[in-house]
């Protein structure tokens, strides 16, 4: 499923017109600078929890020494944030099934 299709599916379940779907798909999930709820909150530092589906956070990968596969040359890797998602409890168990 694509954004557009997420908002196709949206509009009908809640009878709202589809481009006022795609609005708020947009406004929640957009990684765009300064927009996007969830990706304002994991720019700063905080977590973003839906009871059941699951939670949105950051981590920290520490700098390391890795090898260039093309030459077996070591080269440092660079510490960096990255995003990190844990389905809930309710999400598992539904996949699981």
């Amino acid at each position: 499923m694509n954004k557009t299709e997420l908002a196709q599916k949206l509009a009908k379940k809640t009878d709202i017109t589809q481009a006022k779907a795609l609005e708020i798909v947009d406004a929640i999930f957009s990684a765009e600078p300064r927009n996007g709820i969830i990706a304002v909150e994991l720019d700063a530092g905080r977590k973003v929890t839906i009871p059941g589906f699951g939670t949105f956070s950051t981590k920290r990968r520490a700098a390391r020494t890795g090898r260039n596969p093309a030459t077996g040359a070591p080269i440092d890797i660079p510490a960096r944030n990255y995003a990190d998602f844990k389905a809930g409890k309710t999400l598992r168990e539904r996949v699981s099934e």
